[in-house]
């Protein structure tokens, strides 16, 4: 199965097209402290119902436009 990544919507004002940041941790080589960096990915939403705040799970597909790269597979259960 193709990566899969977990984010929350950013911005939803593209047609079928969403922006999903995905945060995750690194950790400092000298230091050893934990760090939070954050991605931006634009994820192919075909009936736009996605909106801005949600969590989704997003895949992996091939190239859909020049910046997607991304398909979402279904909102996060809470």
């Amino acid at each position: 199965m193709a990566r899969s990544k977990k984010g929350t919507v950013v911005s939803d004002k593209m047609d079928k097209t969403i922006v999903v940041v995905v945060h995750t941790y690194k950790i400092h080589p000298k230091y050893k402290k934990r760090y939070r960096t954050s991605r931006k990915f634009y994820a192919h939403d075909p009936d736009n119902s996605h909106k801005t705040g949600e969590e989704v799970i997003i895949y992996e597909t091939r190239p859909t436009s020049k910046l997607k790269r991304w398909t979402v597979v279904e909102p996060v259960k809470n």
